[in-house]
């Protein structure tokens, strides 16, 4: 059976910007958050607002950190790592730019870079929750998955973590890497009940989830649920869908998520999948 995990998304933070990164080859980025420096200024003592100024280098860091997220995020990673390395050249210690610098590299294949740079930022700040689960996606894509899991686990230690949704649905996609289903599904469930936005990919692990045990009920209601906050479904979502109604030998459902993949996605590898009938 073609593992959904593959077109998953496993959820990691850029700079503070929530993000998702898919295990397939092609980045979707889903931006939610983004700190501003110049806007705001600190607070002095006295409670009077003052500007940071361009000497600071802790400031002038996070800017640059954010403009690499920025490039990033447009595609453009060659820039994303000049703006980086300006920054950890300004500041050694900002331990967010050497995280997002790891980030880049890892979509850039330079996984023994982008370990170091990892390592580097867990050592200036080891208890960061975003961090960690940066650092676990990276285990995790790099084949280390009991490893990545240590990490996704500290960083749902913090009682502050904004997200533990995004470290519970990369622990449970890992460990369906691996078949440990049980694991998978109590991640699944917690991030299902922590999110603020829906959980997607912690559905559609679900939905696996129930598919691989032969439960098409459960799998459909979990598959439902993710469709009517995915717009456009994704071919992942639609080759799931028609491998549960072709198990539960509902033909009519079947051939409409067919004709919705060969329609949306005809150069998709689900929908090569179905042409060749790897069903299982």
């Amino acid at each position: 059976m073609k593992n959904i995990v593959s077109s998953l998304r496993l959820c990691v933070s850029l700079a503070a910007l929530a993000v998702c990164l898919p295990l397939a080859a092609q980045a979707q980025y889903d931006f939610s958050k983004v700190p501003t420096t110049g806007a705001g200024g600190t607070m002095m003592n006295d409670g009077r607002s003052s500007e940071p100024t361009p000497a600071d280098p802790r400031t002038r860091a996070r800017i640059h950190t954010e403009l690499g997220a920025l490039y990033f995020q447009e595609g453009n990673p060659a820039a994303a790592i000049d703006h980086l390395s300006i920054a950890i050249q300004v500041d050694p210690d900002y331990a967010t730019a050497l995280s997002v610098r790891g980030l880049v590299l890892a979509d850039l294949k330079e996984f023994a870079k982008a370990d170091a740079d990892f390592s580097r930022a867990l050592s200036r700040a080891p208890n960061d929750p975003e961090i960690n689960n940066n650092y676990g996606w990276f285990l995790c894509e790099t084949g280390k998955v009991r490893e990545s899991v240590a990490y996704f686990e500290r960083a749902l230690r913090d009682p502050l973590y904004e997200t533990p949704d995004r470290a519970h649905t990369n622990a449970g996609n890992c460990l369906l890497r691996i078949g440990e289903l049980e694991s998978a599904q109590r991640h699944y469930l917690q991030a299902v009940r922590l999110s603020r936005t829906g959980a997607v990919p912690a559905r559609l692990g679900l939905a696996d989830i129930f598919f691989r045990q032969g439960n098409a009920d459960e799998a459909r209601i979990y598959l439902n649920d993710a469709l009517r906050m995915m717009e456009p479904a994704s071919p992942a979502a639609l080759w799931l869908g028609l491998r549960i109604e072709r198990k539960a030998g509902n033909r009519s459902a079947e051939s409409s998520f067919a004709a919705q993949l060969r329609g949306r996605y005809p150069t998709s590898e689900e929908y090569q999948q179905f042409l060749k009938g790897n069903f299982e």
